[in-house]
């Protein structure tokens, strides 16, 4: 018989040493995946996702079950990618707000974005940091973009055209990646 997951966490509340290692082993590929999103480094990944499981096992006792157990260790694991990128000084607000969200949003549709799931990774990896840090984290992770906002201390407005703007350029590679063939 198969333990439902909150039975696995309470389990690790009583420090059953299964138990930690079921949670882990059932959450830390897509723990990794979120921080290689963001990071892009699987070094750092790999520590963001170890630091974060080590958090979350000592403060069970906080965790109210709001949300899920993966969802609440997800928030651990992009919160602390963010905190490394900031650690590297990643600038997040290298954008001109004069210009007008409206316009950003009339380039790009989304049915432009009917290509195979590869070629998206690939135009993804290709942003600059702070888009593609933003464009997973709104469209892979489905955070919402004032939660972003919270997380990366700026403003919704800035996190929205980033978004944007991210999109448009991975629609850009694609395009030029397609003519390229």
């Amino acid at each position: 018989m198969e333990i439902a997951r909150d039975e696995q966490v309470e389990l690790c509340r009583k420090g059953d040493k299964n138990a930690y290692f079921e949670v882990y082993e059932r959450y830390a590929k897509p723990m990794l995946n979120s921080s290689m999103r963001i990071l892009n480094n699987i070094a750092d990944a790999e520590d963001m996702v170890q630091e974060a499981f080590i958090d979350a096992f000592n403060n069970l006792e906080s965790f109210t079950y709001k949300s899920s157990f993966e969802a609440w260790l997800r928030r651990i694991v992009i919160n602390k990618s963010i905190s490394l990128l900031r650690k590297r000084k990643i600038s997040w607000a290298d954008i001109d707000l004069s210009k007008s969200i409206a316009d950003e949003t009339a380039k790009v549709n989304e049915e432009d974005f009917e290509f195979d799931v590869f070629r998206v990774k690939a135009a993804i990896k290709e942003l600059p940091e702070n888009y593609r840090v933003i464009f997973n984290l709104f469209v892979i992770d489905e955070l919402k973009q004032e939660e972003i906002a919270a997380l990366l201390n700026i403003s919704h407005n800035n996190v929205r055209t980033i978004f944007h703007r991210a999109k448009k350029k991975v629609l850009d590679i694609l395009n030029a990646n397609s003519n390229e063939q």
